[in-house]
Parts: C-alpha cells; structure tokens; sequence
C-alpha cells in the first residue's frame, strides 16, 4: 500500500471528470436537483466512508457536457487507505483501482477518467489558466443524427460562418462581457477572451471558444449573439457595440445548452501554481 500523508492533515487529488449533463441540472449541488457534483460527492464519501466535497474548474450549466472538467477534493489522510484495494494489480498506478472502483458506483452518465495526488499549490479552479470549450450546430434540414442529439443543437435556419467569425473577431481581447452573463452579486465580468472562431464541415458548424474564465452563462451567450449575426438579423460590428453594455443584453438569447461540452482546462507548471491561484483571486479590471 502507498505511503499516506501524516500528520492529521489532508490529501489533495486532482480529478479528471467527463460527463453527459442532458440529465443533470448543471455542475453545482442544489437541494431536490440531480447535479454532477452532487452525486461524485455521494460516490467519494462512500468510498473514503467520511464526508468530501469536489471543486471543480468551471461549473457548467444545466444540459451541458463535459470530456475534460477538472476538479479536486481534499481528503482526511486517515481516510485515504479506503482508495487501495486488499491485493494490488501489478502495474497499477496509485489511484487506478479507485478509478475502477468508482465506475461501479457511478451511473453511465459520469465518468471519473483518472486521478492523481494534486500538486502543491493545486486549486482547480482558481490555478487554472484558460477553459476550452466547443459548440457544435446542425444546420441539416432533418436536424441531428439521432446518435449526437444529445450533444448537437439542431439550427432550423442557415447561418452565415464568415459572418459570424467577423463578429467573433470584435469580442476577442480583455473585456467587460456584462452584455453576456447573468448577474452574480459582487462578481466581476470582466474576462480574457482568448479565441473564439468558427468552421464548418457540410451541415455540422463548431465554435472553439477559450478564456482565462467564463462567467456564468457566457459561452452560450456569445454564440447566441453569433447566431443572430449569422442569421443576418445584425452587421457583425454590433458585437462591438455589446462589449458597451453594462447589463446582461434583451437583443439576443442565449445558445440551448446541449450543443456546449467543456473539452479542456490549462494549468501552469507546478511552481507556478500558488501565483497564478493568487493572480486569479484579484478581482479584474479594464484598463
């Protein structure tokens, strides 16, 4: 059995999660909803047989998918013998067979695909530095594919993707988006965009988008505001104007949840992580 941390204290582990969030009421936990969160809780306080609680990089919306969600949980050091098994696999990594074990006590719809002691000064969230995330549309007369409607949103309407990526251009850069998130009392929506850009393969339209952070309900927001400049009901410098905004905008809807999946978190290398977490806690402005 590997060596466990002493002193009373706890472990960290970083957790690399994907799910399915058509069934769920988003990542975070909340009273009488199904959430992510809420049942990898259930499963690790089972397993570790004592209360924990995940952190996770981003907590995406009701509806919508994850392949590369991060997140970490701190675990009492007496507890942590209940993730080895009684007789070792050869070969098996040290959270392998928790791994496998959780696969058990999981439904289909999440999956924990590895898990690894997190390094010092690890928070996944705030030592994160950009999210990924995709979008996918269908512009296909008879809408998805049965096999991706889960993770596909069907677009009745042509789009115009040259439009679009002109628009997209406008929003790059370090911004206030008060225009595309949902209020939270005393949070900041000022966030670096970092690439937001379009391509199309016959009927299937996917938008890469990437920023330091996201504020809540931002990426479906921006691609809303893209649909109805790819609609053609706006000129793509309108985007510009939306930037203007001090309060979430009425011009335009935000994008259904199930074409989003988060595909990605980017951390720094280990001996940078306590300053990025302290570069990420202060609260942002634009110059």
């Amino acid at each position: 059995m590997p060596a466990i941390d002493s002193g009373g204290g706890h472990v960290r582990l970083r957790l690399d999660i994907a799910y399915d969030g058509t069934d769920f009421a988003g990542w975070a936990v909340q009273a009488g909803q199904r959430t992510v969160a809420g049942v990898l809780d259930k499963a690790l306080s089972t397993v570790f047989r004592t209360p924990v609680q995940l952190r996770a990089a981003g907590r995406t919306d009701a509806g919508v998918h994850a392949t590369g969600q991060v997140a970490h949980v701190d675990v009492p050091a007496d507890a942590l013998s209940h993730a080895y098994p009684r007789t070792p696999r050869p070969g098996d990594s040290e959270f392998l067979p928790l791994v496998r074990r959780l696969g058990r006590f999981l439904p289909a719809d999440v999956r924990v695909r590895h898990i690894a002691r997190a390094p010092s000064g690890f928070d996944a969230r705030f030592s994160a530095l950009r999210r990924h995330y995709i979008y996918r549309l269908s512009t296909a007369p008879y809408g998805v594919d049965p096999q991706d409607a889960r993770y596909v949103t069907a677009w009745p309407r042509p789009l115009d993707v040259d439009a679009m990526a002109a628009g997209s251009r406008h929003l790059l850069g370090l911004h206030d988006f008060a225009a595309f998130c949902r209020q939270r009392e005393g949070a900041t929506t000022i966030r670096d965009l970092q690439r937001l850009d379009w391509s199309r393969d016959g009927d299937r339209i996917t938008a890469h988008v990437t920023a330091d952070a996201f504020c809540w309900s931002m990426v479906r927001s921006l691609v809303g505001a893209l649909l109805a400049v790819g609609e053609h009901r706006h000129e793509p410098d309108w985007c510009a104007m939306l930037l203007m905004a001090e309060r979430r905008s009425s011009e335009f809807t935000a994008a259904p949840p199930q074409g989003l999946t988060l595909v990605g978190v980017d951390y720094p290398p280990d001996d940078q992580l306590e300053a990025r977490t302290r570069v990420t806690r202060d609260l942002r402005v634009v110059d």
